[in-house]
């Protein structure tokens, strides 16, 4: 590796650390490597903007601005309201209602962020009146929002599928039974974790009487909210929309929907949507420039190369190898939110482990998991704290509970994933896409 390559990472390091915004560190580690490596930087400007500049991208302000809209429009109480049909009188059931509805929630806003502060502005409150502990409840919105990171459609997976250039379908699809897997260890992790608790009150039993009214309202109320990600979701796999006018149609179907039917959309919370769609797709695209500047440095340094030579010099072993890529992917997901760590990881390690023999797609699930896992992991864990400032909980009654998450859900999702190729790949196979 070379020297330039070096000062660039350590710049990107401590830049990073002393917080300053994460352009500037990228920016640092360019001017860093240009100044040391002697390079001619005339051509890095015009290919960032190249590489900013397709229609695929048009999709991610899309899916915020969808994402926004609905969750000031009422479609997540519908949602909720949906699964708590079903889960909500078992002892620990309202943390399963939380976390299917944060895993049907990111299949209609493929955001994660969207996911934490919709569902658990609505079942955090429930959640305290009937006796839950907001240690445990806060540590659970923080994990299973990030179920918006893996159920398509999934902003970060058509990032990965630009960079890394793979099919964006196929990548959807890759993390859709991991993520199954997460809502399956996360709703168990909960109800053992609350199996003795003596607060949890149980929902009243409806009597019956009441019982088909009250089924019938909760299914037809969620019928609109479930009905776009079954127009989106079928519309990219049936060939019918590709994942940009895909996203321009959730967002036109949620503004009607979200106005007329659940009546939570006004015009000024339809203006912040706007707004923030436009910040967050400015802070990305700007990101997504100078991260492709980079990334073309350090291919040029041949850092890739740098990184496979080091691995085989620990072991010949691929099972081995790829736990360090593990590591090393938690470790990024820790210092970054998880949006400016695919930018900045895709280009790198996506030669690496096809050199360890690992399909791009099945990478795609597994990267998706590890900055899902470190984002909830202490010391940085963005998700974690913003959980804590959504359910108010301090950060001491969480971590307990998290840490049981981790080694309980994230871990071992991880661990399947990375080791069983297949539940990745079926789907992706299974369509025609591998």
């Amino acid at each position: 590796m070379s020297l330039a390559c070096i000062v660039s990472i350590i710049v990107l390091i401590v830049v990073l650390l002393v917080g300053a915004p994460i352009p500037f560190a990228f920016m640092g580690a360019i001017l860093s490597i240009v100044m040391i490596g002697g390079y001619d930087y005339s051509f890095l400007v015009p290919y960032g903007y190249a590489s900013a500049g397709t229609i695929l991208l048009i999709a991610i302000p899309m899916f915020i601005l969808a994402g926004s809209i609905m969750e000031k429009s009422g479609i997540g109480e519908a949602i909720v309201n949906l699964a708590d049909l079903f889960v909500g009188r078992i002892k620990g059931g309202l943390c399963i209602v939380m976390t299917i509805a944060c895993a049907l929630f990111g299949a209609v806003s493929g955001s994660g962020l969207a996911t934490l502060s919709c569902i658990g502005s609505i079942m955090l409150p429930r959640m305290y009146a009937a006796g839950y502990p907001r240690g445990v409840s806060s540590a659970l919105i923080s994990s299973a929002s990030l179920l918006g990171l893996l159920i398509p459609p999934s902003m970060n997976m058509i990032l990965f599928a630009f960079v890394g250039g793979q099919s964006v379908l196929a990548c959807f699809l890759a993390t859709v039974i991991p993520g199954i897997i997460l809502v399956i260890f996360l709703s168990g992790t909960s109800v053992f974790l609350l199996r003795k608790d003596p607060n949890i009150q149980l929902p009243p039993r409806i009597e019956k009487g009441q019982r088909a009214k009250h089924y019938s309202k909760s299914i037809l109320g969620s019928i609109p909210a479930m009905l776009a990600p079954v127009i989106i979701l079928g519309g990219i796999y049936s060939g019918m929309m590709t994942p940009t006018e895909a996203a321009a149609i959730a967002v036109l179907y949620s503004i009607p929907v979200g106005w007329f039917v659940y009546k939570g959309l006004t015009l000024k919370t339809l203006k912040e949507g706007f707004i923030y769609s436009a910040k967050t797709a400015g802070a990305v695209l700007t990101m997504l420039c100078c991260v492709m500047m980079l990334s073309r440095l350090y291919v040029m340094e041949q850092l890739p190369r740098a990184i496979i030579d080091g691995l085989f010099s620990i072991s010949d072993n691929p099972q081995i190898l790829i736990i360090f890529v593990n590591i090393f992917l938690i470790i990024i997901g820790m210092l970054m939110d998880d949006t400016s760590a695919i930018l900045l990881t895709t280009p790198i390690m996506l030669p690496v482990v096809t050199a360890l023999g690992v399909e791009p797609i099945h990478y795609a699930a597994i990267m998706a998991i590890n900055l899902g896992l470190g984002c909830v992991t202490p010391p940085t864990a963005p998700f974690l704290y913003f959980g804590s400032r959504v359910g108010g909980a301090p950060i001491n009654e969480m971590l307990k509970p998290t840490l049981w998450y981790i080694f309980c859900a994230w871990i071992p999702t991880l661990i399947i994933t990375t080791y069983i190729p297949k539940l990745a790949l079926f789907l992706p196979t299974m369509f025609g896409y591998l």
